[in-house]
This record gives C-alpha cells, sequence and structure tokens, in this order.
C-alpha cells in the first residue's frame, strides 16, 4: 500500500483523538479558575444545597473520552450533574497530560450526580451501555489505550451488584458478538480533570473532535433514547 497513504491514514486518527485534545482558548478556560463552565442542562455540585446533596447518589463510569460521555448522561432525565475527571489509578492528583499519555492507571470517567427518584442505576447502566461500545478492550473508537478503557467504578454493594447483573445480562442476550470488556472496580478516587475539560462539548462545537466523534455519538443516543431525555435536548 503507498506509504503515503499510509501516514495520511494514521494523521487523520491522531487528529480526532483525545490524543489530540488541546487547550484552545474555549470558555471555562477564559472564565474563573476553578469553576466548573455552567452546563446547559447541568450545575456544578458546589451550586446544590445540603438538602439538594442529600436526594442525590453518585455514579462513577469511564467509557472512553469523557467529552463524549459527560455530553450524553448530562442530557438524561434525573441526572443533576456531571463533572468529568480520571478514576481508577492510585498516584495523587493526576494531570490530564499523564493520563492521556498513558503513564498512569486511571481512566478518562465521569461522576454522575443522581436523583434516584428521578432515573435508577439500572438505567444510568443502560445509558452507559449504550453509549459506547462495551466489547472494545482498552480504547474507544480512535482513542486507544487503558486509558480510555469501559470501566464501571461501584461505590457499594448494591451498586456492584446491579452492575454484574447487567453485564452478566447483556453478555447472554446475544446483542453482541464479541465478549464485554467492560470491568466492574471498586471506586477508590475521583480527581476533578482541568477546568477546560469541563462542558467541553457545549462550549467547544467547532472542535473537530466534538464534530466528528463526540457529536456523532450524541445524536445516536438522543435519537435512540427519547424516552429517557429531559424536555428539549438539543445535540
Amino acid at each position: 500500500m503507498n506509504i503515503k497513504y499510509l501516514f495520511s491514514i494514521a494523521m487523520a486518527g491522531l487528529l480526532f483523538s483525545c490524543a489530540a485534545k488541546q487547550k484552545t482558548g474555549d470558555s471555562s478556560e477564559a472564565g474563573d479558575k476553578g469553576k466548573i463552565a455552567p452546563s446547559s442542562y447541568t450545575v456544578e455540585p458546589s451550586a446544590f444545597s445540603e438538602a439538594e446533596k442529600a436526594k442525590l447518589d453518585t455514579a462513577t463510569f469511564a467509557s472512553g473520552c469523557f467529552w463524549c460521555s459527560e455530553a450524553v448522561f448530562e442530557r438524561v432525565q434525573g441526572v443533576k450533574s456531571v463533572v468529568s475527571g480520571y478514576s481508577g489509578g492510585t498516584q495523587p492528583n493526576p494531570t490530564y497530560q499523564q493520563v492521556s499519555a498513558g503513564n498512569t492507571n486511571y481512566a478518562e470517567s465521569i461522576e454522575v450526580y443522581y436523583d434516584p427518584s428521578e432515573v435508577s442505576y439500572e438505567t444510568l447502566l443502560e445509558v452507559f451501555f449504550d453509549s459506547h461500545d462495551a466489547t472494545q478492550v482498552d480504547g474507544q473508537g480512535p482513542d486507544i489505550g487503558k486509558q480510555y478503557r469501559s470501566d464501571i467504578f461501584y461505590h457499594n454493594k448494591k451498586q456492584q451488584e446491579e452492575a454484574t447483573a447487567y453485564k452478566e445480562k447483556l453478555d447472554s442476550s446475544g446483542k453482541y458478538n464479541k465478549p464485554i470488556a467492560t470491568l466492574i472496580t471498586p471506586y477508590d478516587k475521583f480527581y476533578m480533570a482541568e477546568d477546560y475539560h469541563q462542558n467541553y462539548y457545549e462550549h467547544n462545537q467547532d472542535n473537530p473532535y466534538v464534530i466528528n466523534v463526540s457529536k456523532p455519538k450524541v445524536e445516536k443516543f438522543v435519537k435512540q433514547h427519547k424516552d429517557l431525555l429531559k424536555d428539549n435536548v438539543k445535540v
């Protein structure tokens, strides 16, 4: 095969992978440091009152690039906030550069704050599995490496049992022609990602990765799961 053609394919894969993510003067960078840029569909966790916090549960998932997974979950009815970050490793205070280079055991993850009276953990599992390829090992689409793995970080025994049962049900359903690669891992720590990663999808619609990878995933999910969405959801 022509060497120039192979080089072009390789460069295209790099451009549209999470490895190409850069700070590009996006809106969250321009705002006050330490604050999460507001989303159209959720609020930052610090905005909750103590009474509101008491009503919420937390779920933590990894399913490839957190730009994509954050955008999907923010549109789900009952989800009050979604934060992008890193989970699954042991090194304190990991940076994006360290995680994206594959130098840690962290995965790009999201922390989902939800009202269990409005949406169940099982429904969040449905969202999780239906919004990425759970059969891909250590990667997701163009994003390759353990930092982009499929992983469910359970917070308690009930979440562990529900996640295990849901995975087993899918594995035996015949829905996939390959085994599910999703890990089910005890939750330990979650480190919030840098400010510019928060709500990136909402504020960077012209980014090549958002256009070519994130947006099609969000569009597909919104089309297939209208029953799970908040009112007036846009893509």
